[in-house]
């Protein structure tokens, strides 16, 4: 299982569109996923503050598009932590759950109910 984290406008866009694609499709040519081990850092680390944030649940054998494994750019060697991208868009029927994301009062973020299944 992969995590995306999203706007809920945007995933409700995508129902509509008929494929989910984050803006950092056209400006990197893949979309930033995380581990449900990486999920919480990531989003303190790039999506703090109150929004209404929600995390796709992407079952990785139904993405069409290419998924690569690749450290950060910026982490500076080959014991970096490696996050999923896949290089495409991806279809509804790969998302198999939505879940809210948290946000405390101070901002931070913290696990969805449910990530911990995902874990398992």
């Amino acid at each position: 299982m992969i995590l995306h984290i999203t706007t809920r406008g945007e995933w409700e866009a995508a129902g509509a569109a008929g494929a989910y694609v984050a803006p950092s499709l056209a400006t990197e040519g893949f979309i930033h996923c995380s581990t449900p081990e990486q999920l919480v850092a990531t989003a303190n680390a790039y999506f703090r503050g109150p929004v209404d944030l929600v995390v796709l649940c992407i079952d990785e054998e139904r993405v069409t598009a290419e998924v690569r494994w690749e450290a950060p750019t910026h982490s500076g060697g080959e014991r970096a932590e490696r996050f999923p991208h896949p290089y495409g868009p991806l279809d509804l029927d790969a998302v198999v759950d939505v879940l809210d994301l948290p946000v405390g009062e101070d901002g931070t973020l913290a696990a969805p109910a449910g990530l911990g299944r995902l874990m398992g």
